[in-house]
This record gives C-alpha cells, structure tokens and sequence, in this order.
C-alpha cells in the first residue's frame, strides 16, 4: 500500500512551509496549537497523498485552510476545487476562511472550526458538497 499522507518525498516542502508561514496562518495557528481548541490536536502543512493543507485535525479528519490572495487568481478556484475534491475523496472535511476572515473575526473562524470538529466527532456530520 503506498502511503497517502505526510510521503517523506514532502518533507523540505513541508519544513519550508511551516518556517515561513503567512502572517494570517501564523495568527490561526498559535490558537489552534497545543490543544487550545476544544483539546484538538492540529498539525500544520500535512501533506495528504501530492497536496499540502494548511492545518490538519487528524481525530476530526479535519483540513483547514486560510485562503490568501493566490486564491483569488485566475484558474485559482478551478484549481483548489479539483484539489479539495481530490482530499475530500480520503474522507477528509475541509473548512475554508480567508486572510481577511482571520485577521478581522479570527473568534468567529475558531467557532467555525470547532463546530464543524464536534460533528465530525459525533458523526452526524452531513455529507458535503463538492466545494463545502
């Protein structure tokens, strides 16, 4: 079986990723480490099969991703829906926010993350949409 999830061929990109994380993943992530969420575990730039998401909550099954201005270019919707879909397909649920969404309601994202978390976790979770 070949591995689908943090392939060692990823690791400098990975490391790399991590050592120059965008100011708003920065501001997300130091909520979200050390269990401070609803003592959910997350990891940061977790590669899943060729992709990398921005945070990952391996109990929830949970991707989060901060959307900066690369997001917004042409093709670049086309791109990360094909990529979403793509991660969905290993049962993995994604939550999005923008840059804005974390630098002007980062309570609200938190809120958000942690909603959708505690249905994954009790599995009631409904089935989701090709782009969430």
């Amino acid at each position: 079986m070949t591995r689908a999830f943090n392939k060692s061929s990823q690791t400098n990109t990975r490391r790399h990723l991590r050592r120059n994380l965008p100011r708003a993943e920065v501001l997300l992530w130091a909520k979200l480490r050390g269990r401070q969420l609803a003592g959910l575990k997350f990891r940061r730039q977790y590669g899943v099969n060729r992709y990398i998401v921005d945070f990952y909550c391996p109990a929830a099954r949970l991707a989060v991703e901060v959307d900066g201005d690369s997001h917004f270019s042409d093709g670049a919707e086309r791109r990360d829906a094909k990529r979403q879909t793509f991660i969905e397909s290993f049962g993995i649920r994604f939550v999005r926010c923008t840059n804005d969404d974390v630098y002007d309601n980062i309570d609200g994202v938190l809120q958000e993350i942690e909603r959708v978390a505690e249905l994954r976790l009790s599995k009631t979770d409904p089935p989701q949409s090709p782009l969430g």
